[in-house]
């Protein structure tokens, strides 16, 4: 049986709004024993009430005033006399069956789950509402998602800080443990309270990602020209009196983090992801650029990441140094750790020194260990793995084919390491123009001094090779990035060697079968049950022109068997898909950004009980 829910609807003027509301709810919703409509009208002057009584499937009650958001949600609330609320503004637009039932179904995944969100999006598509966060520094209310090009990124449920009253499902549970809405509050900040005071409660919060709907937002203030500004502020008065210093104690440990964040490099990504996560997890950072300067931060567009950076850098604090191994002597802290990860089969002199200076080294891999060890480093060298980020990296993240035939994606920076001449060549020997094949390569380049498109065109490729698309230095929002992935059927990189590895990792979550070279970094989560490892042929100097890597030796992947599996997996399509689900499900339940940073919270936590 299913439990009762109320939908609730606040209105104050807006007709327009609330008529396309309510018609949108009667068609996608089923109206019947269990589910019923209220409607609040406060105080509206512009036919509201005449046009809802004119409605014989819901129920109204008339406010002679405009209560507020608040205090005219908490007279429904009060008229409810049994079963789960669904508070949902008159400006949004129901677009799917079977809405309500799934919300409902979240909210019951659970006993200690209190409080429902969803997925919003603005009336031109983008991206709106994914949850929300409450930054620190400014107490200024961020909502997850928003204005990125909605490519249905954050379609699992997930445990969220709050969600917006614009649809929040409310289960009888909270509303019998903590009642109402704050009514400190006239309008604003109160959706937040009130999943904080449900989580207080024991209650969790969280944003279904299989429901989308479409908000106008602040409609009411912009319909009856009211003063936002003056209500927010107030508003944002009032909560910072009620929970900044109860949101500042969930920070159980402290790190001075040094890195650089933001920057299209591997450290720079990675470090913004692992440091958003350990926000989460409750440490407080207190981040510093590696090179001194916040410039470098290209994405200066989250509020937590903003405040890390204010916060005191104290030196009695462990300080993570997260950078390549000769920056290590930046490392100040109390404690010290330095962080970081190569590709090869040993480092060098310099760094083997650099990390004996520290309290301890992490690598992301056991590869890395044995590499570090084996290379002279005495301090202890702990695996503390990187991720990768469901939110954004899941077989739910809508494609766009530029084709139906059978394509293979690459994507990687120009140079040695990635052998590129290999890939090029193997895919040229596997298939023809008579296959129904597509190479896509997805390739970077800093250099200005190397012209890689002359350098395919001097491989001299067979001209009766399958076609190549070529996205040279073309630039994606992170946020986007799922999306090609999802366009392509199978991921290849024949890597001479990888401190990581998240290309790969990021194709394995969003489902697709992976054929990669069966060395270094990438085996910490690559194998033949999940992957198409490639053959090593033999180990040869990396970038001998390079004395930076002192001697030390990559792969070279095994030509003949790389286009032996892209035949394959062309050719056994359905056996590939499936080691493609296997994949994702392995890497969006083990190798997470979350994942990650509860471990190294773990570690923190441990050498500040020292």
């Amino acid at each position: 049986m299913k439990p009762k829910v109320t939908i609730l609807l606040l209105t104050w003027n807006g007709l327009e709004f609330t008529r396309a509301c309510l018609e949108s709810i009667l068609r996608h919703t089923v109206v019947d024993d269990d589910t019923r409509i209220l409607v609040v009208d406060n105080g509206s002057a512009d036919g509201t009430v005449r046009h809802i009584r004119g409605l014989g499937w819901l129920d109204v009650i008339e406010n002679r005033r405009n209560l507020g958001f608040v205090r005219g949600n908490n007279v429904g609330l009060r008229a409810i006399a049994d079963g789960d609320v669904l508070l949902l503004n008159n400006d949004t637009v129901i677009t799917q069956d079977g809405w309500l039932d799934e919300l409902r179904r979240v909210a019951y995944e659970a006993d200690d789950i209190g409080i429902v969100g969803c997925r919003m999006v603005l009336p031109d598509g983008r991206l709106l509402h994914a949850g929300s966060y409450m930054p620190l520094d400014s107490f200024w209310g961020q909502q997850i998602g928003s204005l990125e090009k909605d490519v249905n990124q954050y379609a699992l449920d997930r445990d969220v800080e709050a969600v917006a009253g614009a649809c929040m499902y409310i289960r009888r549970t909270v509303l019998d443990a903590i009642g109402p809405l704050e009514e400190a509050y006239f309008s604003y900040f109160e959706d937040t309270d009130y999943c904080l005071s449900a989580s207080e409660a024991g209650f969790r919060t969280v944003c279904a990602g299989g429901v989308t709907l479409v908000h106008h937002e602040n409609t009411s203030t912009k319909v009856n020209r009211t003063d936002f500004s003056s209500m927010f502020l107030r508003s944002q008065r009032v909560f910072r009196r009620r929970w900044e210093s109860k949101l500042m104690s969930r920070y159980g440990t402290s790190v001075f983090w040094h890195s650089e964040v933001g920057t299209p490099s591997g450290y720079g990504l990675s470090s913004r992801e692992l440091i958003l996560q350990l926000d989460s997890a409750g440490v407080d950072v207190r981040l510093a650029y590696i090179y001194g300067t916040d410039w470098m931060d290209t994405r200066q567009d989250d509020h937590r990441i903003a405040a890390m950076r204010q916060r005191s850098r104290s030196l009695d604090l462990t300080q993570v140094v997260y950078a390549p191994g000769e920056l290590f002597s930046k490392n100040s802290g109390r404690y010290r750790i330095g962080y970081t990860m190569l590709e090869v089969d040993g480092i060098p002199r310099n760094w083997v020194g650099l990390c004996n200076s520290m309290d301890e080294v992490w690598v992301p891999s056991a590869f890395n260990m044995r590499t570090f060890r084996d290379s002279g480093v005495e301090r202890p060298v702990l695996v503390m793995p990187l991720g990768v980020n469901p939110d954004y990296f899941n077989p739910l993240i809508q494609a766009y084919r530029p084709t139906e035939r059978y394509t293979f994606l690459s994507i990687f920076e120009w140079g040695e390491r990635k052998a590129p001449e290999k890939l090029l060549r193997a895919y040229s020997r596997a298939f023809t123009r008579r296959d129904d094949t597509l190479l896509v390569l997805k390739v970077s380049n800093r250099d200005p001094g190397v012209d890689v498109p002359a350098l395919v065109r001097a491989m001299d490729l067979p001209v009766d090779s399958a076609p190549v698309a070529l996205l040279y230095n073309q630039e994606l929002p992170a946020h986007q990035l799922g999306s090609l992935y999802r366009s392509a059927d199978c991921f290849v990189l024949p890597t001479r060697g990888e401190g990581w590895g998240l290309p790969i990792l990021e194709a394995m979550a969003c489902g697709l079968p992976v054929i990669a070279t069966n060395w270094s970094a990438q085996t910490e989560f690559m194998n033949e049950g999940n992957a198409y490892p490639i053959n090593v042929k033999r180990l040869i100097p990396a970038e001998a022109k390079c004395p930076y890597y002192d001697g030390w030796r990559w792969a070279d992947a095994d030509e003949d068997h790389l286009v032996h599996l892209m035949r394959h997996v062309y050719e056994q399509r359905d056996e590939a898909a499936e080691k493609g689900q296997r994949a994702s499900q392995e890497a969006l339940s083990q190798w997470t950004w979350r994942s990650a940073a509860e471990r190294i919270k773990a570690r923190l936590l441990e050498i500040g009980q020292r």
